[in-house]
């Protein structure tokens, strides 16, 4: 079969769909995300972070960026070992929702975007796949591999041909690297992309809503002998977590003259009740949260009134006024969870009423 390259097929279809370039970049923030970052800013050019839990944590600032410049952010899990991640899959789900949490606490949003260490090639087994899709990620691979990572010291020339021979007309996913030591990657980028500019390809950011990049399960004995979750786990851990994306209304709270809205997904309901992530509302309302790791307790001021939470007493306590309740307090990847109105008696507010409006749910208390 004769290819046609990418100049000729343009020439002889010129009514043909753009092609696009999808640049990717994996295991960052780190040391040259900020010059990355300066040159897609030069060019015009949106690109895709697979970012690590421990450095979004490290440098939230060029977190924030990313978002706040136009491009998109994946999920790449915690900390990129191979040894946690894929001897069962509850170990991998931790780092993916720690990580997210990580990400949402800087941007406001959760990624649905997810690339895993290595890609999932040898590594992914079809639980791994299923149960990703049925909580509502998205896992991508890629299909043009740069080579930056190969070895150590990958130049930058070396780099810049490997991302830019490819003989398909097909949408192509780049994977290139930002974190570690990875200089030439920065050294490689405006050549790479000068050359898709000049053969006419459109740069967009990956989209949850489109279908991935994937590689094929490798059918042999090390993703066979993978721990399968119980039936029981993945209706209570992963079904849920699918809501998390799904539209819906936000929880606007008006305590006396303040004002806090979290987005669908940042609360749920559960038996009549509304679950809240307690640092999240306390930092909308404008406060901070301290948080004792010897006694697993959170102290905050919210209504004038000092609060401590403790998790293992499932207690929420006021002591300056001798207040004490016994109340749900969850755990969850590291957040700390409590139904709303425990918290607004705390701070001495009392519901006073709930209107369903289009779009938001307010709750009103004095």
């Amino acid at each position: 079969m004769n290819e046609v390259s990418a100049e000729t097929k343009e020439k002889s279809d010129p009514q043909a769909s753009p092609k696009t370039v999808y640049l990717t970049f994996d295991d960052g923030p780190g040391k040259h995300t900020a010059e990355v970052l300066d040159i897609l800013e030069s060019y015009k050019v949106p690109a895709t972070f697979f970012v690590l839990g421990k450095y979004v944590e490290t440098y939230p600032e060029l977190v924030y960026r990313m978002h706040e410049e136009g491009h998109a952010i994946g999920n790449h899990t915690y900390n990129h070992n191979y040894d946690e991640l894929y001897d069962n899959f509850p170990d991998f789900w931790s780092q993916i929702k720690e990580t997210e949490e990580a990400i949402r606490h800087i941007t406001g949003s959760r990624p649905q975007l997810v690339r895993a260490p290595g890609g999932t090639f040898g590594h992914f087994d079809e639980t791994y796949f299923e149960l990703m899709k049925q909580a509502g990620y998205s896992v991508v691979d890629w299909n043009v591999d740069s080579g930056d990572s190969k070895r150590s010291g990958v130049p930058a020339a070396e780099i810049t041909q490997q991302a830019t021979e490819v003989s398909s007309d097909k949408d192509l996913v780049i994977l290139l690297h930002d974190g570690g030591n990875h200089g030439e990657t920065v050294k490689a980028l405006p050549d790479i992309i000068e050359y898709y500019q000049k053969h006419k390809y459109q740069f967009a950011v990956l989209d949850p809503a489109e279908k991935p990049v994937q590689f094929r399960v490798k059918n042999d004995e090390s993703t066979k002998k993978k721990f399968q979750p119980s039936s029981k786990w993945i209706n209570n851990v992963i079904a849920p977590n699918a809501e998390l994306f799904e539209e819906g209304p936000a929880l606007v709270i008006e305590a006396g003259k303040q004002v806090a809205e979290l987005k669908f997904g940042e609360y749920r309901l559960e038996n009549g009740q509304y679950i809240v992530p307690l640092r999240d509302v306390i930092e909308k309302f404008g406060g901070a949260v301290k948080w004792n790791t010897t006694e697993r307790s959170a102290e905050t001021v919210f209504g004038n009134r000092a609060i401590t939470v403790r998790a293992d007493e499932q207690m929420v306590t006021v002591s300056e006024h001798g207040y004490t309740a016994e109340t749900d307090i969850y755990m969850e990847n590291g957040v700390m969870w409590l139904p709303l109105r425990s918290l607004l008696n705390a701070a001495h507010f009392e519901v006073k009423s709930l209107v369903r409006g289009t779009g938001e749910i307010v709750v009103y208390a004095k």
